[in-house]
């Protein structure tokens, strides 16, 4: 079931305001799957590089195999939730940052232990500061959903482009538009996910309901930091030979 905001009790600058308790149950356990799929992916990476990063390396078909299980993953979790059980969309969920724990291994052979740290921390910070953005701001973020879509598209087709030129120039380039998008979403999903808790409609849902939108507020705040973190990286990291 899909939710459409109702209007708000009160207006503040021209957007939906209500008492902060309102928007706290859904808020709350949208952050706590997300931390939780952060540490079933931080598990998974440190459980793969330390006893099978070898069997990875000679084997790039598991890459392969867990790259695309985690599109099919996201793309059932995104068409599909609302059909399927709420324990089926945990497991689901929980698959998915395991799978990406697994090829996120591979950063330990290309980036050196104190770049990965730089990356993660200003990651953090970031996605921080524009959650805090998102959750603060007057500003209609929603109006700006159809440039974030053309964003994405562009973004994506010019990686596939400059992965057969090679272009380091480009790279980073890309590198420092895809963390420009990426904070720009992460504030963008984070007034969504307000406004969506927001909406009077909610509170006489049930729990399954409330379970089924927090998951699906956690993977896209999720993938956020994930994006945003492997293109701080490529930043921190790129041009090296």
């Amino acid at each position: 079931m899909s939710y459409q905001p109702t209007p708000a009790v009160q207006e503040v600058g021209g957007l939906p305001s209500l008492p902060g308790v309102a928007i706290q149950p859904l808020l709350r356990q949208v952050y706590m799957w997300m931390t939780l799929a952060m540490l079933v992916t931080t598990a998974s990476a440190l459980v793969i590089s330390s006893v099978a990063l070898e069997l990875l390396v000679t084997n790039p078909a598991i890459i392969i195999v867990a790259i695309v299980a985690q599109l099919g993953l996201v793309l059932a979790l995104s068409w599909g939730l609302q059909r399927m059980s709420v324990t089926l969309a945990q497991i689901l969920f929980f698959v998915y940052a395991a799978s990406v724990g697994v090829t996120l291994s591979l950063i330990l052979l290309v980036y050196e232990n104190t770049t990965v740290i730089s990356a993660f921390a200003t990651t953090a910070v970031l996605f921080f500061v524009m959650t805090m953005f998102g959750l603060t701001t007057r500003v209609d973020l929603t109006r700006y959903s159809s440039y974030f879509m053309i964003g994405l598209v562009g973004l994506f087709i010019a990686l596939i482009v400059n992965s057969f030129i090679g272009s380091s120039t480009t790279e980073l380039l890309l590198s420092f538009v895809g963390v420009v998008l990426f904070s720009g979403l992460t504030a963008y999903d984070t007034q969504r996910i307000q406004r969506l808790a927001q909406d009077p409609r909610l509170a006489g849902e049930g729990e399954a309901t409330m379970s089924r939108l927090a998951i699906m507020g956690a993977l896209g705040l999720y993938l956020n930091f994930l994006n945003l973190f492997i293109f701080l990286l490529r930043l921190f990291g790129g041009g090296r030979d």
